[in-house]
């Protein structure tokens, strides 16, 4: 009866190697402590620290989950090679369909009025009076 022979750790591809983060918790914590950045920051006011703390840090957490729990970092480099070309074509299709798409009128159509309309604000409270 043959055995399947055990190929020895240094002798396997570096793509096959499994290697894990050491602390699998300090990264959750964070991810947490981003999160928890990424959704205070709107509520600070300034479009800027909105603009940062949700496409900036959205990045960095992306980065940090395909780095150590995807393991995008000892994968075969055609796989990064291949995640890297989706992200410059979604780029560009956000790109070229933006300018069309945030007008509110094109050539052969119009945005509906209720996407372009300021929202409407809540009724003022009346000291006491009953209708």
């Amino acid at each position: 009866m043959a055995h399947a022979q055990h190929t020895p750790h240094s002798e396997m591809p570096a793509y096959e190697e499994h290697t894990h983060h050491p602390n699998y918790v300090k990264i959750w914590a964070i991810l947490s402590a981003l999160l928890v950045v990424s959704v205070a920051g709107p509520f600070i006011g300034i479009r800027a620290v909105t603009l940062i703390t949700a496409f900036g840090i959205a990045i960095v957490k992306a980065y940090m989950v395909a780095k150590n729990f995807m393991h995008i970092n000892v994968a075969p480099r055609f796989v990064v090679y291949l995640v890297g070309t989706m992200l410059v074509f979604m780029l560009l299709f956000f790109a070229g369909v933006s300018p069309d798409v945030m007008k509110a009128r094109g050539t052969d159509w119009e945005k509906p009025t209720w996407l372009h309309q300021a929202p409407v604000a809540a009724p003022a409270e009346h000291g006491g009076e009953h209708h």
